[in-house]
């Protein structure tokens, strides 16, 4: 039989359509102007008088930083109050997602709560100052009254605005975000911190820093006594004590067996994927020569710690052989593998600088575009913050915004601390929104669910579905089988997310083995959300979007009566794509099932984590060409994506909104009612929560389909018949895959 490969080259299909028309109908306004004026410009007022006792050093080039809370009906991009900003001589350095109950709703079901922005203004202090008389001159004439009116609520940014201390080990070094201004340059806003930090009894430590969009991330040491004196100083986002990486030791310490196994015969399936582990090293005596292409240490000053070479041994092993069976062979690696180095004896015990230190190695390595698979199966101690993007988180999405690099990162195995904190959701950097964040399952077989021990979602929105997926990561009753340190192929049994996450990558790597350079690392990712399983059973909190198949047949094959398509490419800001799904030239017979997995990779701001993601996707799907109401352009449309759902700017963050970098749905359909059908897709730009400027990146996507038609067999090289354009993707190298039945 022979076996029927995924459809590539769908995007020569795609094509970019005129924008569609829009009607645009009045918006119900909560507040009057002369409500607004009542109550926002005695806050104003508030905020000077506290900007005015500050001292001068706290206050960097003279400026302040207030809070101005949006009411919810003004979340879209449209409403972003630039105007208001630029007449008053403000400017948006920054903004996070609040809660709020507003004084006002503007539709009669609304919840009494609801999801907004809170926009962090700077302005020189006489700016502030002459804000209130601004506003108490408006009338309902000047364009710019109406931006008044959308403000729920204004206040001065102060020091318990900033300090984020609540359950942790307080210490003596601590972690300062700092805001750039529009105009600022980093060097002069560090050298202002440092001068005024002294003042306060700390010092900056200029050794480790990061910048990340429009933030500055610092180290600063001193006694805890002085934060709140410190945490006055204006440009200051957050301060919080420095966390410690995860520990390196899995859940449960792994063992060396008195079991052996043997390693594969024959060479690494392909030489091209290029991949690297980042992780705690190698010890001096491993089974792994043959597969770890390079070994790369990032200080060669440092000392191995055992530990971390375990730890890193058996990430290695992870992602070259997935979990070794007793006394059998392991699987055949797909690629030889990269180590570094980024763990070592300076990092051990209570070096506080131990954060930094390893995220610059991390740094150095993503840097170097070398490859386009990598696994991180470390990060800080920390679960996510809705309200703030740490520095690991920032540094990582923005590498990764190119869309060249699939990373798999652990999620962490906090999953068992306490849920009414906080404590058991996913770790830094597993929010990452263009990396692909991995937690466990407890079974490598069927009737699995997530390990207790692996860290749960929600994510920060956008990415609220994290974990991603899940992998099969070990669990008491069915350990994860690692080589373990020595000259003898030996097993190790562990558990943990760390092993998870490269198992994962290692069907990705597997993909691009067998298939080739035509298939793109965004794609791939794409694939491996795409053939996920999971059942109504589990939590996607849990899972995310499911088990990744550890068969990677089921991913890059099609059974009879199925065709899995994809699409890769550019998107430009504001332009519409048509995306055509490729049917075969005659009518489809009985259910059909459609399955969609949109992945794009995207630019971020980090100083805005409600507005993190710069780039969105709107996306609309018309199943009949021939179903149009009267005078319109277009086919109708239906819903597909959740999102699609969802009517109010404020539903769609709350669901898989438009700037989520991942979106996948299936639905069924009689074949009669499928003509044509066909994706729009509209790349939609923003910066800084509001409207984007011209310069807005073009950025790359991928686009998987899958049609299921059981009363069509060979629908695949029907499809392929009616297209001449495609073409099935057929393995780079000679391996042995068993056809799907």
């Amino acid at each position: 039989m022979t076996t029927r490969y995924l459809i590539g080259r769908a995007e020569l299909l795609t094509y970019p359509i005129e924008a569609p028309k829009k009607k645009v109908g009045d918006k119900a306004h909560p507040y009057t102007l002369g409500e607004a004026k009542r109550i926002i410009v005695p806050e104003i007022e508030l905020a000077n008088s506290i900007f005015q006792e500050l001292p001068a050093k706290a206050c960097a080039d003279d400026l302040a930083v207030a809070r101005l809370v949006l009411h919810p009906a003004y979340l879209a991009k449209s409403f972003f109050p630039k105007l208001l900003l630029d007449q008053v001589g403000l400017a948006s350095v920054g903004s996070r997602t609040r809660r709020i109950q507003p004084r006002r709703q503007t539709q009669k079901k609304a919840p009494p709560e609801a999801e907004t922005t809170e926009l962090f203004v700077a302005g020189t202090r006489a700016a502030l100052g002459n804000f209130p008389a601004f506003a108490r001159n408006l009338n309902e004439q000047m364009p710019v009254a109406e931006q008044f009116a959308r403000i729920e609520t204004f206040a001065a940014m102060t020091p318990s605005d900033r300090l984020h201390l609540e359950g942790a080990n307080i210490g003596h070094v601590f972690e300062v975000g700092l805001h750039l201004p529009p105009e600022g340059d980093a060097s002069d806003v560090r050298a202002m911190f440092a001068d005024y930090a002294k003042d306060c009894g700390f010092r900056v430590n200029g050794e480790f820093e990061f910048e990340a969009g429009r933030l500055l991330f610092v180290a600063v040491e001193g006694d805890a006594a002085g934060l709140e004196k410190l945490a006055q100083f204006t440009l200051t986002r957050v301060v919080r004590p420095m966390p410690h990486l995860r520990a390196a030791r899995p859940v449960t310490r792994s063992m060396p067996l008195a079991v052996s196994f043997s390693l594969p015969s024959g060479e690494p399936l392909s030489r091209e994927p290029k991949v690297a582990v980042l992780d705690g090293g190698l010890p001096a005596e491993h089974i792994l020569d043959g597969y770890v292409r390079r070994y790369f240490l990032a200080d060669e000053e440092a000392s191995d710690v055992p530990d971390f070479t375990e730890h890193g041994l058996g990430v290695t092993s992870a992602l070259l052989f997935g979990p070794i069976e007793p006394e059998a062979a392991a699987e055949r690696p797909y690629a030889p593998v990269d180590h570094h180095r980024v763990l070592d004896a300076k990092i051990d015990g209570e070096d506080p600088y131990e954060l930094y230190r390893t995220l610059g190695h991390v740094e150095t390595v993503l840097l170097s575009r070398q490859y386009q698979f990598i696994n991180l199966s470390l990060g800080p101690d920390l679960p996510v913050e809705d309200q703030d993007v740490h520095a690991w988180t920032a540094v990582i999405d923005s590498i990764l915004s190119d869309g060249e690099t699939l990373m798999t990162v652990a999620v962490g195995n906090n999953g068992e601390r306490d849920a009414a904190l906080g404590l058991n959701r996913i770790q830094v950097p597993s929010d990452s929104v263009n990396a692909l964040s991995v937690g466990a399952a407890d079974r490598s077989g069927p009737d699995w669910k997530r390990a207790g021990y692996s860290a749960t979602g929600p994510g920060r929105s956008p990415g609220r579905r994290k974990p991603d997926v899940v992998a099969f990561g070990g669990a008491p009753k069915e350990y994860f089988h690692v080589a373990a340190p020595g000259s003898r192929p030996n097993l190790a049994a562990t558990l943990g997310t760390s092993f998870a996450a490269p198992l994962a990558l290692r069907s990705a790597v597997g993909i691009r083995a067998i298939l080739g350079d035509p298939v793109h690392p965004l794609t791939i990712k794409t694939l491996l959300v795409h053939g996920c399983e999971s059942n109504e059973e589990h939590d996607v909190h849990h899972v995310g979007w499911g088990r990744v198949p550890s068969d990677i047949n089921r991913l890059i094959t099609c059974g009879d009566g199925e065709a899995r398509i994809i699409y890769q490419g550019e998107l430009r800001p504001g332009k519409f794509l048509r995306a055509p799904i490729p049917l075969p030239a005659f009518k489809l017979e009985g259910k059909v099932r459609l399955r969609a997995t949109f992945c794009y990779a995207s630019p971020v701001d980090p100083q805005d984590a409600g507005a993190y993601t710069k780039a969105g996707l709107g996306i609309t799907f018309r199943p009949n060409s021939s179903k149009r109401k009267a005078g319109a352009t277009n086919a109708s449309s239906v819903s597909f994506f959740p999102s699609a759902d969802f009517r109010t700017e404020a539903e769609l963050r709350a669901d898989l909104g438009k700037w989520e970098t991942v979106l996948h749905a299936e639905h069924s359909y009689y074949g009669s009612s499928l003509l044509e059908p066909l994706f729009d897709v509209h790349y939609n730009a923003r910066e800084a929560g509001g409207q984007a400027s011209s310069g807005a990146p073009a950025i790359r996507y991928a686009l998987v389909v899958t049609v299921h038609a059981p009363k069509h067999a060979q629908l695949h090289q029907d499809i392929l018949k009616a297209h001449a354009v495609l073409q099935a993707l057929e393995p780079q190298v000679s391996l042995p895959l068993r056809a799907r039945t």
